[in-house]
């Protein structure tokens, strides 16, 4: 199909933006960087601009209510039963349900969809590889009942509601199985296509991408979520966050995103523009390699490390504000995520530790990426540490450099982050909370932390059903990890954002799929 382009829209493809009083009327134009996009195929891209645009641009069988995520609402699925084995769910599509390509939704869609994503084998597949499925097994796992149901089946000790969490994510969107076998290159399963193109039932499709550009969305009116208020998304490639933030307060976009501290501050006080400080499920946490030295091992300086830690200096007054304190490894926002914020900087208390502990003179090093803010952190840490009389010795390195060392245990301790894969609490558990002893470099394996007792905790709240139960076992895990392990977590991002004042009806919640552009008005 040849789409004529509108000419504002060509002028937005060109290397830069020309002053104008406002954007138009029916276009949204956001600022960001775009240069980490490597694919718009669900079952390939894990990438920041890549996973914001999934939500717009796909459904799933079932996906978070974006007021209340941790509620998953019927989507591409009008209801679903599961099996007497617990080892199976049965779905009805939605009726009347098409594509933007008009073709209609169907059982093949689904089970092409879900079964392209273990035979690609790319990274986001590890999530659906949860449920034992390999490409060798999978297609004996999804099975057409008929033209309006489809059965899902599993191997693994979960239970249907961790499957449901498993089919929100990103990477079980559902696909358009006519269109994208049409452009399937050498047994691709249209991975090269999708890369650059779209083919769901979201709210708007990809008309346009230019890597390192722009990405160009135009609304999908036959949506089965219904048509956008607006015609247009104009996602520009603008590296610097200053000239994001200019052309923000210039009026040449309506969203900035992914702002310093600097830029949000410098804003605050504009004419015609709101700033957001957006909770992300990021979590900063100080990490110990317990087999590095014997001081390591000892619980004392796991618990003086807690009251050495300088939460609310770091988060208010160097970060001004881009962290919030948060002391569990559930990120505010999570199922079972534990709120409260039992530890206070106190440096002579954790004095007090170490010396009944009979721990003197206590030093470690600590690896950290040179970049900010982790540099920023590490560098307040070894001030905070010196007044209780612990002395941190800085390591900054290259990202990749660092954490190569810390997968191979050569390192004492760590300052790093952790994200989300997807929108469930074991995303965070099977890291904290987990260490199979089957070589998977979990967080907990990264520390020689041998938890039998925790892992088979996390394994057991995986297959609970009950989400109040659920709820209980994840409280109990993060009271005991905060309490008594070699982890410190003390802050979570927050994704700073401004917007000019005219916009309506913007959502964004704390995992990177939950942006959603379909209710924007101007």
């Amino acid at each position: 199909m040849k789409f004529t382009v509108p000419s504002v829209i060509a002028l937005a493809l060109a290397a830069s933006f020309a002053a104008t009083a406002a954007t138009p009327a029916d276009t949204l134009v956001i600022a960001q960087s775009i240069d980490d996009a490597n694919s718009f195929d669900p079952a390939d891209g894990f990438e920041l601009t890549s996973v914001q645009a999934f939500t717009n641009l796909y459904q799933r069988l079932v996906q978070s209510d974006p007021q209340n995520p941790t509620d998953l609402k019927p989507t591409l699925a009008t209801e679903w039963k599961p099996g007497s084995d617990n080892r199976s769910m049965t779905f009805t599509l939605r009726d009347g349900a098409t594509f933007s390509s008009g073709n209609p939704l169907r059982p093949e869609d689904v089970i092409f969809s879900l079964s392209r994503v273990i035979k690609l084998n790319l990274d986001p597949s590890f999530i659906l590889a949860q449920l034992g499925w390999t490409k060798d097994n999978v297609d004996s796992h999804l099975k057409k009942i008929d033209d309006k149901h489809v059965q899902l089946s599993w191997t693994a000790d979960v239970s249907p509601t961790y499957v449901l969490s498993l089919l929100a994510a990103p990477v079980s969107s559902i696909v358009d199985e006519k269109t994208v076998s049409a452009n399937v290159q050498n047994g691709d399963f249209g991975n090269k296509w999708l890369a650059q193109h779209s083919a769901g039932s979201g709210p708007y499709q990809i008309r346009k991408y230019v890597p390192h550009e722009v990405v160009l969305l135009s609304a999908n009116p036959s949506s089965p979520a219904g048509a956008p208020k607006l015609k247009n998304v104009l996602i520009k490639n603008v590296p610097e966050p200053a000239a994001r933030r200019l052309l923000l307060e210039q009026g040449d976009a309506d969203i900035a995103r992914n702002l310093g501290a600097d830029q949000i501050a410098s804003l605050k006080d504009k004419a015609g523009v709101k700033t957001l400080a957006v909770p992300m499920a990021s979590l900063y946490y100080v990490q110990f390699n317990i087999d590095a030295n014997p001081v390591l091992k000892n619980p004392a300086l796991w618990e003086a490390s807690r009251y050495l830690f300088d939460y609310k200096g770091i988060a208010n007054d160097l970060l001004k504000g881009q962290f919030q304190v948060h002391q569990s490894f559930l990120p505010e926002g999570f199922l079972g995520a534990l709120n409260d914020n039992p530890f206070t900087y106190d440096p002579e208390k954790a004095k007090a530790i170490l010396a009944k502990a009979g721990l003197k003179n206590v030093s470690f090093k600590l690896s950290v990426s040179n970049q900010p803010p982790y540099l920023d952190i590490a560098q307040a840490l070894q001030a905070s540490f010196a007044k209780g009389g612990v002395k941190v010795e800085v390591l900054p390195g290259i990202s990749s450099e660092v954490a190569t060392r810390v997968k191979a245990h050569q390192y004492e301790a760590t300052l790093n982050a952790w994200g989300a894969d997807y929108f469930d609490p074991n995303t965070n558990a099977a890291a904290f909370a987990y260490n199979p002893e089957d070589g998977s470099k979990t967080l907990a394996w990264r520390s020689n932390w041998h938890i039998p007792e925790l892992s088979k905790q996390t394994l057991a709240a995986t297959a609970e059903s009950d989400p109040a139960k659920r709820v209980e076992l994840y409280h109990k895990m993060q009271r005991e990890i905060q309490q008594n392990s070699p982890y410190v977590v003390g802050l979570q991002a927050r994704n700073l954002v401004a917007l000019r004042d005219n916009l309506k009806g913007y959502v964004q919640g704390i995992n990177p799929d939950m942006v959603y552009y379909s209710q924007v008005s101007k």
